[in-house]
């Protein structure tokens, strides 16, 4: 009973926000998650066959929910909505629980990003309020700022491509700053075997695949890498580079200080203003507030503002709520137009 009268309680602090309740499907096509988030998801779904042989998965993710109901729909314009309910999600930790009951509010189509940033933090400051916690944590950090960091390195396009996109994914992105810092691809040695590989690989049948690539598809990447080079001098300052702003954290206060110190001592061209930052309050009612330049890495649809909140209650550190800017999602799910999108969810299981 309590976990429900506190639930309610959110959601009514939410409603009063302005948002809109809407309902959500439980089961949606398989191929929305995996295509977006790759085959590596497919483990953590649970997925059935329907009657009609296609593949349907219980939402694995409220947020992806919400955006095929706007694409789905027809929707323009701008929405404030939110919604509760679970997700349903498979665990490498088999303490988690498989069942996420969550309480999630989002600001779709809309064109006021830094407003709308400072709106869906200040709605998750809101719902806090029902919940009792001794002391906290509110971390901001941004996506896009590191995004526009890669765009400034001196390395080739494929590289900054690589280096963005697998951002998310912690284990492989560390191990493409070490093949940066050991510069194992432009090795003399193992350039040459490739130019052998290459000039043989012009004869056979172009269609061929080979390690689930057509030759074809690995000549061009070959090519790109001949007209494209990167110095074997230059990754591992680069590595050292991204290593650095990943280490930066600091009150929120001093981010953009502390990115500007960053970009000036690294000659890159970029400057960062406060005002860019949803907040400069160092406290916020129990939470500190600090800036941290990796955080960011959770889910793959995150394009800019990004935000966690974590709480101690009874003596237990939890993560209460999650959120960001997607502004990419909608459209990777099939719109012909970017959809900007930024929210929130609200973790109940702990509570």
């Amino acid at each position: 009973m309590k976990s429900k009268n506190l639930s309610e309680n959110i959601l009514r602090s939410v409603k009063s926000k302005g948002f809109k309740y809407i309902d959500l499907p439980s089961v949606i096509e398989t191929n929305h998650i995996v295509q977006r988030s790759g085959e590596n998801f497919r483990k953590f779904i649970f997925s059935f066959i329907d009657q009609n042989g296609s593949e349907l998965c219980l939402r694995p993710d409220l947020t992806i929910a919400s955006c095929l109901r706007y694409l789905e729909n027809n929707l323009n314009g701008k929405e404030k909505i939110f919604y509760s309910g679970q997700a349903y999600r498979k665990s490498q930790n088999k303490k988690d629980s498989i069942i996420r009951d969550q309480v999630g509010f989002e600001i779709i189509g809309s064109k006021d990003e830094k407003n709308d940033d400072k709106e869906i933090i200040n709605t998750s400051l809101k719902s806090l309020q029902n919940i009792k916690y001794t002391s906290g944590t509110l971390t901001i950090g941004n996506v896009e700022i590191f995004n526009l960091l890669i765009s400034k390195l001196d390395i080739p396009k494929r590289w900054k491509l690589r280096l963005s996109r697998h951002f998310w994914r912690e284990k492989y992105f560390n191990d493409l700053l070490k093949r940066l810092e050991t510069n194992s691809d432009v090795d003399p040695t193992i350039v040459e075997i490739d130019k052998k590989r290459y000039f043989k690989m012009l004869k056979e049948d172009l269609s061929k695949v080979i390690a689930g690539r057509a030759i074809n598809e690995i000549l061009k990447r070959f090519d790109n890498k001949i007209r494209d080079p990167r110095g074997a001098s230059k990754g591992k300052n680069v590595s050292k580079i991204i290593k650095e702003f990943l280490k930066i954290k600091c009150p929120i206060n001093k981010a953009a200080n502390e990115l500007n110190k960053f970009f000036k001592k690294n000659k890159i061209n970029l400057l960062v203003d406060q005002k860019y930052f949803p907040t400069s309050e160092n406290k916020i009612s129990k939470l500190n507030v600090i800036f941290s330049a990796s955080f960011g890495r959770q889910l793959e649809y995150y394009t800019g503002m990004v935000f966690k909140i974590d709480i101690k209650s009874k003596s237990k550190n939890i993560n209460i709520i999650n959120g960001g800017r997607y502004d990419k999602l909608i459209s990777d799910l099939g719109s012909k137009n970017q959809v900007a999108a930024v929210g929130a969810a609200l973790n109940l299981n702990y509570l």
